[in-house]
């Protein structure tokens, strides 16, 4: 995980009092883990959750298991729920979407990172560029097209696979559909999207 990602889940969490359990989906025994961050110190358990083999690492345990169906927890238990740079790995990642929902407490947090697109200033641009009349030539040729109508995103990098890019549209609308008190942070560039919800009580 990229320090600037680990940054702004502690940033989310420093001004919130994290006292209950906290679940992190796709965690390793490291000091990367989420659950190493020093705002999360007064989490009453903290839980990992990886389909490598299960391990314990400083004061958080990893379970090994599956996102898609997450059997081993019960409904409504966790008080947050953290899950960076995983969705896009995961073939059927609405199946763990529902899990987190199930597994997280009412009134619990979910923060979600993936790495995704968005208009960057340089997209921006181009819509201004092409008015120009050798630039609205350029925009039609074959060799130029993808100057002007290709966006920014993260690498390909396999682990086991690599499925999915997601907009922040996608993160507030799909993925944090029906919570409250919604927020969606874009940072670095590529676009990093960090999405932030509150499970409804009832």
């Amino acid at each position: 995980m990229h320090p600037r990602v680990y940054q702004e889940f502690e940033n989310i969490f420093a001004p919130r009092q994290v006292r209950g359990p906290v679940l992190e989906i796709g965690a390793m025994p490291s000091d990367l883990s989420l659950l190493c961050m020093k705002s999360l110190s007064q989490a009453t358990e903290k839980i990992g959750l990886d389909l490598c083999e299960a391990s314990e690492y400083k004061d958080f345990k990893i379970v090994q298991g599956n996102s898609n169906s997450m059997t081993c927890f019960q409904d409504n238990y966790f008080e947050v729920v953290l899950c960076a740079s995983v969705l896009e790995h995961d073939k059927y990642f609405w199946k763990t979407l529902a899990e987190i929902r199930r597994v997280t407490k009412p009134g619990g947090t979910i923060v979600i990172g993936v790495p995704g697109y968005g208009k960057t200033r340089l997209e921006k641009i181009n819509r201004v560029w092409s008015h120009i009349p050798l630039l609205k030539r350029l925009r039609g040729h074959q060799y130029f097209n993808a100057l002007f109508h290709s966006t920014l995103t993260f690498e390909v990098h396999n682990w086991p696979g690599d499925y999915y890019r997601f907009s922040p549209q996608a993160v507030r609308e799909v993925f944090l559909e029906g919570l409250a008190q919604v927020e969606v942070r874009t940072i670095m560039l590529p676009p990093r999207h960090i999405g932030i919800g509150v499970k409804p009580a009832g």
